[in-house]
């Protein structure tokens, strides 16, 4: 059985953006070779990736530009390796507003996302990730299906925003990993959701 894997950013006070939903203030965390890194390892053990629409604007234009000019002085050796690391993997992405013609995703409307993306855990494969999305992860959680949170806190303190959880979610989590990196100020912290059907 596939895991659902939640990978995300969060200032050191919990915001997972800033007020508005305002993602520029994570930058200065995110440009490190921790966040790209780590989110590369998560790449290759998946072959899904799962992604709300919004997250979906955001990131598509992002990842086509480094696909397309990997040679350009703007990229890191790390965002080049997320790219390439995203490559194989397939994405879907959950919206009842999405529309045009986007070769090779597919799209699940919200009134089918639980039935679908259950069955999508109960097939054979590799993991399915999930990166911001926070509406769309936070509903998932809700519902039982996702089976691990990694978050990143970086250095930065926002003081106000839109907080990483919506409302207090009814799950228990049992902590797995800590980790740091020698040449990053941001932590890793890796928790396992301890299913209720368990």
């Amino acid at each position: 059985m596939r895991k659902i894997i939640v990978y995300n950013i969060i200032s050191l006070d919990g915001y997972h953006t800033g007020l508005g939903n305002e993602v520029s203030v994570m930058f200065p965390v995110m440009g490190g070779k921790a966040f790209n890194g780590y989110n590369a390892e998560l790449l290759r053990g998946a072959d899904l990736f799962l992604i709300g629409r919004v997250s979906f604007e955001l990131f598509h234009d992002y990842w086509q530009n480094v696909a397309e000019t990997p040679e350009s002085d703007e990229w890191t050796d790390e965002q080049r390796e997320m790219v390439e690391a995203g490559k194989p993997v397939k994405t879907i992405v959950v919206s009842d507003t999405l529309n045009g013609s986007w070769p090779g995703i597919r799209i699940i409307r919200r009134a089918d996302a639980y039935e679908q993306i259950a069955e999508l855990k109960g097939q054979t494969g590799k993991d399915i990730l999930i990166t911001g999305s926070r509406t769309l992860w936070n509903d998932l959680l809700a519902h039982d299906l996702v089976d691990e949170i990694h978050l990143m806190i970086g250095n930065i303190v926002l003081g106000e925003g839109v907080p990483v959880f919506v409302g207090k979610p009814d799950a228990s989590l049992r902590l797995v990993e800590v980790r740091s990196w020698e040449d990053s100020d941001n932590v890793l912290v890796r928790y396992e959701v301890l299913h209720k059907s368990a």
